[in-house]
Formats: structure tokens, sequence, C-alpha cells
């Protein structure tokens, strides 16, 4: 079971699938910047407290299993990774710039993983007069 965390004012255990891949879904994350996006992604979870469940990339695509925080929201969490592996990868790997406009395509997936299953929860919900 996941470990329930918590802020000043909430208790939470939200873990999320998150997907995204290059612009145009070309095949750049390899070798070096493979093992620098992977890198980036660490110092950028590290310092919003985001744990990383699991991590791994594919030559066209990343996939990230993290514990972020509702209030921070997955949205900035992953607007900061993509920012910031953006502009550092395209910095220390030029040749990025000369292959695509922008390193990252606009959209991700997301999903939430773990708990109970929606109609467990539903079940739970409809019958909290009856407990």
């Amino acid at each position: 079971m996941e470990e329930v965390r918590s802020s000043n004012n909430v208790v939470y255990r939200c873990t999320y699938h998150v997907v995204w891949c290059p612009k145009y879904r070309r095949n750049v994350i390899t070798g070096d910047v493979d093992a620098r996006l992977k890198q980036i992604i660490r110092d950028v979870c590290a310092e919003r407290d985001a744990p990383i469940v699991e991590l791994e990339t594919m030559p066209d695509h990343v996939h990230l299993l993290v514990c972020c925080d509702p209030q921070f929201g997955i949205h900035r969490l992953v607007k900061q990774i993509k920012g910031r592996s953006s502009r550092l990868l395209r910095q220390e790997f030029p040749n990025l710039r000369r292959r695509l406009p922008t390193l990252w395509t606009n959209s991700y997936f997301v999903a939430t993983v773990g708990g109970p299953t929606l109609e467990v929860v539903k079940r739970y919900v409809e019958n909290q007069r009856n407990v």
C-alpha cells in the first residue's frame, strides 16, 4: 500500500501515471539525452517533494509514476518537468535544437493509480447513511 502523505491542511495518497512525447514523436530520448532527462526529472520531483515510484523512458516517450500533493497539482509538476528539461536538454544537446522547434508536445496523458476501484468507492459513499 502506498504511503499516506500530508501537508499543512491536507492528507492525501495521490499517485499519478504521466506519459508525454517529444514533438512529432521523434526518437530523441536515447544515450546521454536519456540519462540527463532522468536526472532532470528526479531533480524537479525532489524539489517539489513528489516521490517517484517509477520512471522509464522510451526513445519516443516518457512514463512517470509519481506521488504529488493535490494542492500543488500534477499539472504544475508536469509543466515544470517539461519546461526545465526542454530548456536544459536543448542547451546541452544542440542537435535537439536543429531537429525540433520545441522538445515536447503541449499535451500529456495522466491517470490516477492505486487504491480501491471506482465501484468500491461508489458503494462506500452510497452506504454512508447505513453505517
